[in-house]
């Protein structure tokens, strides 16, 4: 797969809003605030009174990201997504309650991409992943063929938060709302990471690099600003490897 590096990249949860504190954080894993949200002041403010928390949190890490950068296109990627908003309507329905359209609207998983293209103005291609538990490792896969295909530019944002009642048991590792985002461009250079997958089991050296008590897709942007050279996830019966072979 195409070797690609972080132009620029930005993550935001609750107590954690700069990269430097990140990447303090990310060294050594503290317990965070479950509740916040962030002002995204850069939206215009009819559109943001339309947002739910976790729908704030991941524009605010793709807004700062982005920053003056010029457009690209934007791969949002989540496990669950929205999920509080589909536990309501879902509610509503059993209650034969009338349902929200704008609500409806916006529980689907592209709907915070559509909200950020409007916002922004900006035509580039769009697109919104959820892969179960390799859906960070998907959102790059689809980044790197974007790259290949001559794209200078890609965008990916990566965001979860805790999954409501009734359906808690299906993911309890993520204890706390947070995003991220990172600008790629193709690379070639000794800074360059490769993903790949394999089959077979996992290289028990290479599946984890620091403390494990964290979300995949926080292990993931770990390993994407600590430098490391090499970190595993075994998932599905596939080894993804990230790498940087410089």
């Amino acid at each position: 797969m195409m070797g690609f590096s972080v132009q620029r990249w930005a993550a935001w949860a609750p107590g954690l809003v700069h990269p430097a504190s990140w990447e303090t954080w990310l060294a050594n894993p503290h317990a965070l605030p479950a509740e916040g949200t962030p002002a995204l002041t850069a939206m215009p403010a009819m559109m943001r009174r339309r947002v739910d928390r976790l729908g704030r949190i991941a524009l605010q890490a793709a807004y700062d990201a982005h920053v003056d950068a010029p457009a690209a296109p934007v791969i949002f990627a989540s496990r669950y997504g929205d999920l509080g908003r589909s536990v309501e309507l879902l509610t509503q329905l059993a209650r034969s309650e009338p349902l929200s359209p704008t609500s409806f609207s916006l529980s689907v998983h592209n709907a915070i991409g559509a909200l950020y293209s409007i916002a922004r103005g900006d035509t580039s291609a769009y697109g919104a992943i959820a892969a179960g538990e390799e859906t960070v490792e998907a959102a790059f896969t689809e980044a790197c063929g974007l790259l290949s295909d001559g794209v200078p530019r890609v965008m990916v944002v990566v965001y979860e938060e805790p999954v409501p009642s009734p359906w808690e048991h299906f993911c309890r590792d993520v204890a706390f709302p947070h995003a991220w985002a990172c600008l790629l461009s193709a690379s070639t250079g000794a800074d360059a990471v490769h993903l790949d997958c394999a089959a077979g089991p996992p290289d028990a050296s290479l599946t984890e690099q620091g403390p494990s008590d964290l979300p995949v897709d926080l292990r993931v942007l770990r390993f994407l600003v600590s430098g490391a050279s090499r970190w595993e996830h075994a998932a599905g019966g596939r080894r993804w490897r990230w790498a940087r072979h410089g």
